[in-house]
């Protein structure tokens, strides 16, 4: 599913134009990256938990040389799906939506 697909489906399922929708996801996922570039963990209960961390610079190796290269120190982002995200991809009784409340 794609960006577009997404906001097909939520303009689709809550009557709202594809415009409207359109604005109100790049406003979610503008919120979430902001938290995260801010150092803050964005939990949404029932999906999961997005969070940054630190990665220190390691020694690594060229894989076409075998050179001996240093990898810088960086950021990265992970996500840990929560129990209601889990429990839909699974196929369990009564989860088909998740309710954010």
């Amino acid at each position: 599913m794609t960006k577009s697909d997404l906001i097909q489906q939520v303009a689709k399922d809550t009557g709202l134009s594809q415009n409207q929708t359109g604005k109100i996801v790049n406003e979610i996922f503008d919120a979430i990256a902001d938290a995260l570039q801010n150092g803050e963990d964005v939990r949404i209960t029932g999906f999961g938990t997005f969070r940054t961390a630190e990665t220190k610079e390691r020694a690594g190796r060229n894989p076409r040389t075998g050179e001996e290269i240093t990898i810088p120190a960086s950021k990265r982002v992970s996500f840990t799906a929560g129990s209601g995200l889990l429990d839909a991809v699974r196929g369990e009784e009564g989860s088909n939506k998740t309710q954010v409340a």
